[in-house]
């Protein structure tokens, strides 16, 4: 018996085949079935105008055996076979591909899909297998042969007997080393669940004899184990079906089956593209976020499959960060595989998907907004954060993507409103589109920076989300209005006759405002007179692009560098305390440093500040209570 070597530089891309390309060794049960597919859609594209095939497509199909005793796994299809030749040439050449020869000649149309197209995913078997044996008889030929191989060095072709066209592979498993346990793939359960992982969409039943528990006939409670051969693989992907034959109990299943929710979808998104690039695809919305979205073990992405055969179970590529939540699939014919079908290579197709489904998954966003509200906001209570990380990220680059579906509560009407809701029902005379920024809803209700707002009539949106502000300076504007914060120094609610009265009183006090400034110290910037306080005497204020809310976000972070905003203290001229200052002003500055200091600290509290003392603070307020009237 003749061994013969390899066509190429066999130890050196044998080796690489075996152990770079590849990055779990469960892959190469996914290329030999994509193998037996592919010679099986030779012989069924055939079929079609040679009647002496006499099969159908119903009739071709593919074979798992496993002889845990011989340390065996048996793969066996009835395609079109191959010749010594073609063992020759396709196995005796690394890299030589008989299915992109085949996919040439024919010119096959959409509808004979070949998955096969580099030649080197057969050689994945000898990641597991210490000796591959084919057995081949090609369709209308009277002979059979074999092909042997332990590796690289070379191989060993021999007539043999074979009854029908086909192919069967068997290999010798490797003995265990290690940490390295081959007798994983001797275990039928384990072959089932790769097969359903990778091959679940081939188009042919993939079958195997399994034990089955099964009740005893003429009894009630009673049964017994008995060895059936069973279909593997579902052969149709949901995906490929017409969205109108599809009911909604059969898109919730599949996604709570796929992707281990116990919850149905908000919505599916399901779509057929045609053009450039083609492909299908099966998206979801989670009801809920995982328990870990918001961390970095977080790991997004879309299950990739090309022509059914599941390529990647998580193709980050597929989606931007801001949609990062969406769940699904992507099928297509059209992308450019490396030779392992493992990784993609970064080409325009990819691309132009990512954007089409970009396009998809906002359009189905908005959709949702706008005839199931409910929905919507349920959607947006979990993943709205990462919308506004989206829109705050990349210098801004996709503000004007995202921006139609933020939402945030409204003060006047006390729910959730989009920015194009807020502005619609802006009044007439109104230049801003108001916000204030809190830890909490109710917190921000009682700030007093919100009183001359409210006072106007003026609708206030709360933000409570660390990134709110971040994101609204990114965004400047929406429909042309100006967002405007309510700690800002120019609320545009003054007349020149009110600015002017505010300048006169200003200039009038201003000896004891700079008194009270120098009290203060380098805690603030300045003291101010307020015009948009009405019930409270005092509240704090910044000046410049750092705004409190901003100064409390960063200094939250894990970093030793602390920030902060250019505080101002502003005073309510009308209030009583106001007449108190300035009567202290002129008989006891000692006290009125006293009371400015707790005038300082209370504003602070209320803007959810931490005070430097607080013992002193509740000191200088005891002080004061005992202090004879």
């Amino acid at each position: 018996m003749e061994t013969k070597q390899f066509q190429t530089e066999s130890k050196r891309i044998l080796d690489l085949m075996i152990n770079s390309i590849y990055t779990h060794k469960e892959i190469f049960l996914r290329e030999l079935i994509s193998n037996a597919s592919d010679a099986i859609d030779k012989l069924y594209f055939k079929s079609l105008t040679d009647e002496s095939v006499g099969m159908t497509r119903e009739d071709f199909r593919i074979d798992l055996a496993v002889d845990k005793q011989a340390r065996t796994l048996t793969l066996s299809d009835n395609g079109i076979g191959m010749t010594r030749e073609e063992l020759e040439n396709n196995l005796g050449t690394i890299a030589k591909s008989g299915t992109l020869a085949f996919k040439k000649e024919n010119e096959l149309d959409s509808d004979i899909d070949v998955i096969g197209q580099f030649g080197v995913g057969f050689y994945s078997a000898f990641m597991v297998a210490k000796k591959v044996t084919v057995v081949s008889r090609a369709f209308g030929a009277d002979e059979a042969w074999k092909w042997e191989s332990e590796g690289a060095e070379g191989y060993t072709i021999d007539a043999c007997e074979k009854e029908t066209a086909g192919t069967t592979i068997t290999l010798t498993l490797k003995d265990n080393e290690g940490e390295e346990n081959y007798d994983a793939y001797l275990d039928k359960h384990r072959l089932s669940a790769i097969v359903r992982k990778y091959s679940d969409y081939i188009r042919y039943q993939i079958r195997m004899d399994m034990e089955q528990s099964r009740k005893k006939e003429g009894t009630e409670d009673e049964y017994e184990t008995v060895v059936e051969n069973v279909v593997l693989n579902s052969m149709v992907p949901l995906w490929k079906k017409d969205k109108k034959e599809i009911t909604e109990t059969e898109y919730n299943d599949f996604y709570k089956e796929k992707f281990y929710d116990y919850e149905d979808p908000l919505r599916v998104i399901h779509s057929k593209v045609e053009g450039a690039v083609t492909y299908h695809s099966l998206l979801f919305i989670p009801a809920k976020t995982p328990y870990n979205y918001y961390t970095k073990e977080y790991e997004k992405g879309l299950q990739l499959y090309s022509n059914g055969v599941m390529i990647m179970d998580k193709c980050a590529d597929l989606l931007p960060d801001y949609f990062s939540f969406v769940r699904g699939l992507v099928d297509s014919q059209d992308l450019s595989l490396n030779i392992s079908r493992e990784m993609l290579q970064h080409d325009r197709q990819l691309r132009a998907i990512e954007k089409s489904l970009e396009k998809k998954i906002k359009s189905e966003l908005s959709k949702m907004m706008e005839s199931d509200r409910e929905k919507y906001e349920t959607f947006f209570k979990s993943f709205g954060l990462q919308l506004k990380i989206g829109v705050y990220t990349d210098f801004g680059q996709n503000k004007e993507l995202l921006k139609d579906l933020l939402l945030y509560y409204s003060a006047a009407e006390k729910k959730m409103v989009s920015l194009a809701e807020y502005v619609a029902a802006m009044k007439p005379d109104q230049k801003y589109i108001y916000y204030a920024c809190g830890e909490s809803i109710a917190r921000i209700e009682r700030l007093p920076q919100t009183e001359l707002v409210r006072d106007r009539g003026y609708d206030i949106l709360f933000m409570t989300d660390d990134v709110d502000e971040f994101a609204v300076r990114m965004l400047e504007k929406y429909a042309d209005k100006e967002f405007r914060s309510v700690s800002s120094n120019d609320l545009g609610l003054e007349s020149e006759e009110e600015k002017k009265e505010q300048e006169n009183k200003a200039e009038e006090k201003k000896d004891m405002l700079t008194f009270l400034k120098e009290a203060l110290g380098d805690k603030v910037a300045d003291v101010r007179l307020s015009s948009r306080l009405k019930s409270h005497p005092a509240c704090i204020t910044a000046d410049g692009e750092l705004s409190l809310e901003m100064e409390k976000v960063l200094n939250a972070m894990p970093t030793e560098q602390k920030v902060k905003a250019t505080r101002v203290l502003e005073l309510n001229p009308a209030h009583p305390i106001f007449a108190v200052l300035e009567t202290l002003y002129d008989e006891d500055k000692d006290k009125l440093k006293t009371y400015i200091s707790i005038l300082y600290q209370q504003a602070l509290l209320i803007e959810g500040i931490a005070i430097d003392d607080p013992s002193a603070f509740a000191d200088e307020i005891c002080r004061l209570m005992t202090e004879k009237a």
